[in-house]
């Protein structure tokens, strides 16, 4: 209409005006018309262009705001394992893509903490032919490691050198003996939420007691701390029998999952040996899976496992991990890891698990993920002496988010941050958790979100909410 009233008001009566002249109007105003189209397309062409290239891929779905100007929201990302040689390190090909992530934290106006929680630093997944430290230290490790991410560890030192973003690291298995001096040599400055043993740490975001983040491996069999154990042959190690575990399965890993070199040993249960040798006979299954589910070339009387790290300093063979026995139905013995199966509680103790886990059940559940999901209920909402109503795990590499109630019947939130690792069987990769809390002055919620970021695309996954 008002392209209409334009030429009314400047053209002559319509009884006066030529055929050609009509014609000439109408073509006129299909240009300006179309330039105008043109135009606006330019414009947001070069909109396009001249956005960061570090600003989120997809702009339907920016994850880091949340639609104001308060800087408030919590990231949370863990299992990157990155590792110190990509020949055969979990996290290569999703290098690039993390890196941008980051930087995409990093712009955000929103983003009040970014926390790694946990498996950051791969110590564990070494193949076991390998010398980890080269002969050398864990803070040369270390460095390299950083040296082989450059591109992760300058973009995470750009954020907690401009200080607007806390970063928070909590250990994790994988990492479980890296030490503070370690980390800060290769990100100083940043914040580390550290129990007081080595290898633990849980960590509430800042003005958010009733937030809890830890790895979630304290509650493992295979994977907590392990101070009690093989301190005849290394001394003030905590290694875990989870640590050889992986060393056997990085090393099928880089030998191809080859046919298997050796066969292990049958071990029957000893009937008369009451409830230590029946836990030993639940380890010995344990292991008997690893070794059949990760085939390696080598006899397992071989000396093959290089260790010179934490304590350790021998070269082991895989018959010194599996428990064997003289005879069907005889006397279980083991070499490493010695009476584990009878230390458990005191390893619970140590490493302050508040609820304290079954031997039995710890071991026959050490490959559940629904069972380290679970221990959120357990340790958390379900104990009274603890008031956290949000809890965020790693560990497991499976991402999810799942309502539940606690003793007095508040809902709670648990949600596991999922992994950054190449190749996560039958699932996503490159997850994150978003958490933006309530605002005290009103009725919102504090909000969890669940996304990936495959193939650099923002994904949100799953989503939900309470309010304190």
């Amino acid at each position: 209409m008002e392209t209409r009233n334009h030429f009314k008001n400047g053209a002559k009566p319509k009884s006066l005006m030529s055929r050609k002249n009509k014609k000439n109007i109408m073509k006129n105003s299909v240009r300006i018309l179309s330039a105008f189209f043109v135009l606006t397309l330019l414009c947001l062409l070069a909109s396009c262009n001249n956005s960061d290239p570090t600003g989120p891929s997809n702009p339907v779905i920016n994850p880091f705001s949340n639609g104001g100007i308060e800087r408030n929201m919590i990231v949370v990302m863990s299992d990157i394992h990155l590792g110190a040689d990509l020949s055969y390190a979990e996290c290569k090909n999703n290098l690039p893509a993390l890196e941008k992530l980051i930087k995409q934290i990093k712009i955000s106006f929103n983003v009040k903490e970014l926390v790694i929680a946990g498996d950051l630093i791969d110590e564990w997944y070494v193949p076991a032919t390998t010398n980890t430290y080269q002969g050398l230290g864990q803070g040369d490790f270390v460095s390299r490691l950083a040296a082989t991410n450059s591109g992760v560890f300058t973009a995470l030192n750009s954020v907690i050198q401009e200080g607007l973003i806390l970063v928070t690291y909590v250990p994790g298995n994988h990492d479980i003996a890296i030490t503070a001096a370690s980390i800060e040599s290769v990100l100083p400055g940043i914040n580390q939420a550290r129990d007081a043993v080595l290898g633990l740490g849980t960590y509430s975001p800042v003005s958010q007691p009733k937030i809890a983040i830890e790895h979630g491996h304290r509650y493992n069999f295979f994977c907590a701390p392990d101070p009690i154990s093989n301190q005849n042959v290394a001394p003030g190690t905590i290694m875990p029998p989870g640590y050889f575990f992986t060393r056997i399965a990085a090393l099928s890993f880089k030998q191809g999952y080859p046919a298997p070199g050796d066969t292990t040993p049958i071990v029957t249960p000893n009937l008369s040996g009451g409830e230590s040798q029946d836990l030993l006979f639940r380890y010995w299954k344990l292991w008997y899976m690893t070794t059949n589910l990760f085939p390696i070339t080598n006899k397992f009387d071989e000396n093959i496992i290089v260790t010179n790290v934490n304590g350790f300093t021998g070269t082991y063979k895989v018959n010194d991990l599996i428990p064997f026995q003289s005879s069907p139905g005889g006397f279980i013995n083991v070499n490493l890891y010695n009476g584990i199966q009878d230390n458990w509680d005191l390893r619970q103790t140590y490493n302050s698990v508040p609820i304290h886990i079954n031997t039995g059940l710890a071991i026959d559940s050490v490959n559940s993920s629904t069972w380290t999901d679970y221990q959120a209920t357990s340790q958390y909402f379900m104990n009274s002496n603890s008031d956290k109503r949000i809890v965020l795990f790693g560990h497991t590499h499976q991402p999810k988010i799942a309502a539940s109630q606690n003793y007095v019947n508040e809902k709670c939130i648990y949600a596991n941050s999922g992994t950054w690792i190449d190749k996560n069987p039958n699932m996503t990769t490159m997850h994150f958790v978003v958490i933006t809390p309530q605002s005290v002055n009103d009725s919102s919620q504090t909000l969890v979100k669940l996304y990936n970021f495959e193939n650099e695309v923002v994904t949100k996954m799953d989503e939900n909410s309470l309010r304190f």
